[in-house]
């Protein structure tokens, strides 16, 4: 007898073969079998009609902090998620000196929008090595499997200090010492290391984080670390695009010393790119670079979203008005007061024409384009960034100005009505080029960042039902391996990604007709009741975890079955 059975399922085992019927066998957390089986289990499950799929890898997060008080790593563990990579971007709360926990805590904030007090309430901290991080987290229980990249600024700063920061480049002693720390923590069970050169990342003060002006010899000299154990994953966020001049010399650099990095390293080389309507074609030149540089030995793997990837504005957060003072008035009530003070006609228009009057503002200041941004109601998240679902066309509908619409949209929602608004990815068929080139990576969802701004954690869902079920842009068996095998493959995970004898019983039961996700909300469940969104999803009969049912019927079962994985 087996532990547990799946029955008469439509297997699509992660490697891109298409579905083929089967049942599968797990003993301990291990599969067993797929095939018939026809030994009993001690639990059966029927999946007649269902697509059973390996548990999906997200390999682009921030869940460093969440997992200490959040086990479950909500909200992707209602998405098909069983496998998560944290540490991208460079920040990371190990490597850490003694005093020096609160400067990694608002770096984190400044970068990826997790409030620093939240994290130093939520975190117990005590390590200082990244490998002592990842034993203290791995002698905690939680729900999904957890694999972490050691990030260069906290590397950087814990050598350098304050010379860090600076445009200077390292000197050798510097370099030795970071190149040991980085061993370390890949000898620590680290996937590799992460590390940003994008402007856009600064610290606290404005500055542009440590390793944003590391030299190539400091970056080869990682690189030889992670060659000389023969494992680990460098992960890139790039300054691809920025100070740029027409021909592209500030990228063709940045291509350049990546390429020359994973040839020398032997190691795969992941890095962000997205599209962006300030920089048009400029995502279709990487996509050729990239293929030349592959041709030339370079395991260069660019990583690219599903959909946009935006802001949320909406009466429970934030709004695109809120750097007028009669709108900042109104948002620093709670919720209810918000809502209840909208009730009144008059509170509305008095916003209205505050919005409607000139103002002076400029960069993220400045009040959004009402035709970039797209209703979001209550309900199944369509992510529509159609013409007519556009703020714009709200208001010549409702013959009112933007903000008048918007203010009668969310009296209208009962405050629950969203605004979809991207700020990358905005040209869908951009986004349907990329995630079809073999040499992408499907990722950058960014789980657990930007918490109370962005909700991209639903993004393996979103994928499934528009590209693969509405617009038939990828067969299933192609699809299922992106989000499965060719995570695992790139940060070298043992046994996970596929469905096959011997491997991890990660495994997801799914309703392809019924997969759905729902219009993100707003939760105050951090430490110091920080807000953050949060986004269900339906679809998923059955989440096992290591041969443990996770998600019954989109719910949790409340079992722990996670545990920290390393590199093969």
């Amino acid at each position: 007898m087996h532990d547990v059975v799946i029955r008469g399922g439509e297997v699509v085992d992660g490697t891109g073969v298409a579905p083929r019927r089967a049942d599968i066998a797990v003993d301990g957390d291990r599969i067993t079998a797929v095939g018939s089986v026809p030994e009993p289990g001690r639990r059966e499950i029927d999946a007649e009609g269902r697509y059973v799929t390996p548990g999906f890898i997200d390999v682009h997060t921030h869940l460093d902090a969440q997992l200490f008080w959040d086990p479950l790593a909500t909200p992707s563990c209602y998405h098909g998620i069983t496998t998560v990579v944290m540490g991208n971007c460079g920040v990371t709360f190990a490597p850490v000196r003694g005093g020096q926990e609160e400067y990694l805590a608002r770096m984190m904030e400044s970068v990826e929008d997790i409030p620093a007090d939240t994290i130093m309430a939520g975190l117990d901290w005590g390590w200082q090595t990244y490998g002592e991080y990842l034993k203290q987290l791995g002698s905690r229980r939680f729900g999904l499997n957890v694999g972490g990249l050691v990030g260069h600024s906290a590397v950087r700063y814990h050598v350098m200090g304050e010379r860090g920061l600076d445009e200077q480049p390292a000197g050798p002693d510097d370099i030795a010492a970071m190149a040991a720390l980085v061993g370390e923590a890949i000898d620590g069970g680290a996937l590799g290391f992460s590390t940003s050169r994008t402007y856009m990342h600064t610290v606290p003060d404005g500055r542009p984080v440590p390793g944003t002006f590391a030299a190539e010899d400091e970056l080869s000299a990682i690189g030889a670390v992670l060659a000389q154990r023969g494992r680990g994953t460098f992960q890139v966020v790039p300054r691809i695009g920025e100070r740029d001049g027409a021909e592209r010399a500030n990228s063709r650099a940045e291509m350049a010393w990546m390429e020359r990095v994973s040839r020398e390293s032997g190691r795969p080389l992941a890095f962000s790119i997205m599209q962006s309507d300030r920089r048009p074609g400029l995502w279709a030149w990487v996509m050729d670079e990239v293929s030349a540089a592959r041709g030339r030995d370079a395991d260069l793997r660019p990583m690219t979203a599903v959909r946009g990837s935006a802001i949320l504005y909406g009466l429970v957060g934030r709004t695109p008005y809120d750097s007028l003072p009669e709108w900042a008035e109104l948002m620093a009530k709670p919720f209810e007061a918000r809502l209840a003070a909208l009730a009144d006609e008059t509170v509305r228009k008095r916003l209205a024409d505050a919005a409607g009057r000139p103002v002076e503002l400029s960069g993220p200041l400045a009040p959004k384009d009402p035709s970039k941004m797209y209703l979001m109601p209550p309900g199944s998240a369509e992510y529509d960034v159609s013409a007519g679902n556009s703020l714009a066309a709200e208001a010549d509908r409702r013959g009112a100005g933007p903000a008048a619409a918007l203010l009668d949209y969310f009296v209208e929602t009962a405050g629950r009505g969203l605004l979809y608004y991207p700020v990358l990815n905005q040209d869908l068929a951009a986004v349907a080029a990329m995630i079809t080139n073999p040499d992408v990576v499907v990722g950058v969802a960014d789980a657990g960042a930007h918490v109370a701004l962005t909700m991209d954690a639903g993004n393996s869902t979103f994928f499934l039902k528009h590209w693969v079920r509405e617009r038939a842009l990828l067969d299933i068996g192609t699809a299922i391996r992106k989000l499965t095998y060719e995570g695992a493959d790139l940060f070298g995970i043992p046994d996970r990604g596929v469905l096959r004898p011997g491997a991890f019983a990660d495994v997801n039961v799914l309703d392809l007709e019924r997969l759905d996700l729902f219009t993100p909300e707003m939760a105050s469940d951090f430490p110091l009741g920080a807000n953050r969104f949060v986004q269900r999803a339906q679809g998923y009969d059955y989440t096992l975890v290591n041969g443990v049912v996770l998600v019954d019927h989109d719910e949790l079962t409340g079992e722990l079955p996670g545990r920290i994985v390393t590199a093969a």
